[in-house]
């Protein structure tokens, strides 16, 4: 007998697999690849307090396996998605994690206000967004700045996951902040930074010149990320992210020190991804003898 369930802090889960926000869209797009309820959670796309159409096309683009985007947080809003999409996340019997974001800090709360009595078991703050407020820098290169946003997030009277950015020398530092105001666990990584060039057209491929690179090359980043924030928060609640396409990566994460994994730009090019990969994990503790997630948990620290 196997179990596949855990818990990221006070927050109960069947099983360890999540979607990662942005690529599992804002409701049940991916019921008809995957019985939802079997995963551990379903983080939706970011919301912001309000309908924001997000940056100019083309948004997306290839660079060999991985993925660039600058969609730009497009979205609904809040109260758009509690009633048009969460419903059907509701319905077929699906754990949601809401994901926020916001320009400044009182954005953040507004947001987490619209939230507030949803069928959301946590909120993730999706730290790693421009700050209006500080010259566009990014929340989550910033300690002050992430203590702000996690401790204005409080609103959604729900457990807070910070969702950190690998595009700073200071990831322990505004770890630290996070926690300390208020954060029950990290979400590690969100994407690089990067750029893809049109070699025909002579310039960035992306309307937003730059954007966010994801997909196999971003697992060694999250494995580092989450290695060493569990050395240096050990009572701390960890999900990992970045990379993430067969249970081999969820071993090494969960080994780093993860909690919980999230499946994200994998789910692209195969729908079915989180739910493959969930089964390989399970596969992979039966020929090993695990027939517990907290055997793994941790076991690559001494």
């Amino acid at each position: 007998m196997r179990s596949l369930a855990t818990s990221v802090a006070s927050v109960p889960l069947r099983a360890p697999v999540m979607t990662a926000s942005g690529t599992a869209g804002y409701g049940d797009e991916l019921a008809a690849y995957g019985d939802l309820s079997d995963l551990g959670a379903v983080v939706t796309k970011s919301l912001a307090a309000f309908a924001w159409p997000g940056n100019p096309a083309p948004r997306v683009a290839s660079s060999g396996e991985h993925m660039v985007n600058a969609v730009g947080l497009s979205g609904p809003g809040v109260s758009a998605w509690r009633e048009n999409d969460l419903p059907a996340l509701q319905r077929v019997g699906a754990t949601v994690v809401a994901s926020l974001w916001g320009r400044n800090v009182q954005e953040f709360a507004d947001a987490a206000a619209l939230l507030r009595g949803a069928d959301v078991v946590a909120v993730e703050v999706n730290a790693s967004c421009p700050n209006l407020e500080s010259r566009r820098e990014i929340f989550a290169h910033s300690p002050a700045a992430t203590a702000e946003i996690v401790d204005a997030s409080k609103a959604a009277g729900v457990p807070r996951w910070a969702k950190l950015s690998p595009n700073t020398p200071l990831l322990l530092e505004v770890a630290r902040a996070a926690i300390d105001a208020g954060a029950e666990a990290l979400v590690l990584v969100n994407t690089v930074l990067g750029l893809v060039i049109d070699i025909e057209a002579r310039r960035p491929t992306l309307g937003n010149v730059g954007g966010g690179v994801s997909g196999p090359g971003l697992l060694p980043v999250a494995l580092r990320a989450v290695y060493e924030c569990r050395e240096a928060f050990p009572d701390t609640a960890i999900v990992g992210v970045g990379g993430v396409r067969a249970g081999e990566h969820v071993v090494a994460l969960l080994m780093a020190g993860a909690n919980a994994v999230e499946v994200g730009t994998a789910t692209f090019a195969d729908p079915r991804a989180p739910w493959r990969v969930q089964r390989e994990l399970g596969k992979w503790m039966t020929s090993h003898g695990v027939t517990c997630l907290s055997e793994l948990i941790g076991a690559a620290h001494g």
